[in-house]
């Protein structure tokens, strides 16, 4: 088969595409043949070696993507060969073929293709653990959303906007800013000035929830939610916040609540149902994925220079 891999650390033309043994699936394993990848900023930060990566070089990046099953796992009656699958889990996705556990499986439906499965499983499974899980969002809420031109960002537009919500993404540019209201939020606002329109579009109140992927904004993010209100911490795309005083917590009634998507799936039923809901908006027509761009895995260092450039509004994708 051949992948994309690194041999060291670096800018995005260390991705080379290279011919590699195939992979010698494990008990429990089922051989994938990939026809669609996800691209995330996680590669990026491997590739930089700012994540930690174990083994030795070469090292092959990606965690998510779809495809059909080459070989199934021995005694498995459950994923034989032909069946489409996705998996948002499972690492060396950017090859021709990726062992996956079994239980990191997920079966897709007739009208899934292969490019939405693999644009939405990871960043579609966050934003719905975000709404249901980290804070449930009822009807008359009004929700800020941080960094809402993102993967996860649009994604979590709309199903707020799906349960009720009054939503105000925030996003760097007008580009951006333009794609969020697309994607159904209420208001789009840049940095300079969101904290303002927070404030007035809750009447000076303050929103009931804010999702903050961000980081160095968490701080502001706990100014803006009312009293009683939640602040959902789940990314730190500009940095580390600073420390957060307890008391500023107690003293505004404040519920201050981390999120990781590896907290959620905890088991193949779980992951199966929570995509299985994922995929049946997507049918529905009340979740549209927005690819940005596609690349042929062979060009995967121009994918990333791409996502890099931080000119992308959506989902990359990579193809096989």
């Amino acid at each position: 088969m051949h992948a994309l891999i690194f041999e060291k650390f670096g800018d995005a033309d260390v991705l080379q595409w290279r011919e590699q043994p195939d992979p010698i699936p494990a008990a429990g394993q089922a051989l994938v043949r990939m026809h669609g990848i996800g691209l995330n900023f996680a590669d990026v930060y491997r590739r930089n070696g700012n994540y930690h990566l174990s083994g030795s070089a070469p090292w092959i990046l990606g965690y998510e993507g779809a495809g059909v099953i080459e070989r199934p796992a021995e005694g498995d009656p459950l994923f034989p060969v032909g069946t489409r699958v996705g998996f948002a889990d499972m690492p060396y996705a950017n090859a021709e073929l990726v062992a996956v556990d079994l239980d990191k499986l997920i079966p897709l439906p007739d009208d899934i293709s292969f490019d939405t499965a693999a644009a939405v499983l990871l960043q579609g499974l966050t934003a719905q653990y975000l709404v249901t899980d980290s804070y449930p969002v009822r009807g008359g809420d009004v929700a800020v959303v941080h960094a809402a031109a993102g993967g996860v960002g649009q994604l979590l537009v709309q199903m707020l906007k799906t349960r009720g919500a009054t939503v105000i993404g925030v996003a760097s540019s007008a580009t951006k800013r333009t794609a969020v209201l697309s994607a159904g939020a209420d208001a789009a606002v840049g940095y300079e000035e969101w904290i303002a329109e927070a404030r007035r579009w809750t009447g000076g109140r303050g929103a009931d929830v804010v999702y903050d992927s961000v980081g160095t904004t968490l701080g502001d993010s706990l100014a803006v939610a009312r009293i009683g209100g939640t602040v959902v911490f789940y990314g730190m795309a500009a940095g580390d916040p600073d420390p957060v005083d307890p008391r500023l917590l107690m003293d505004r009634s404040l519920t201050l609540t981390g999120g990781d998507l590896w907290n959620v799936l905890t088991s193949a039923t779980i992951r199966r149902e929570r995509a299985s809901t994922l995929f049946a908006q997507i049918s529905a027509g009340q979740l549209l994925p927005n690819i940005a761009a596609r690349f042929a895995l062979k060009d995967g260092a121009q994918a990333h220079a791409y996502l890099e450039s931080r000119e992308a509004v959506g989902k990359v994708l990579l193809t096989v």
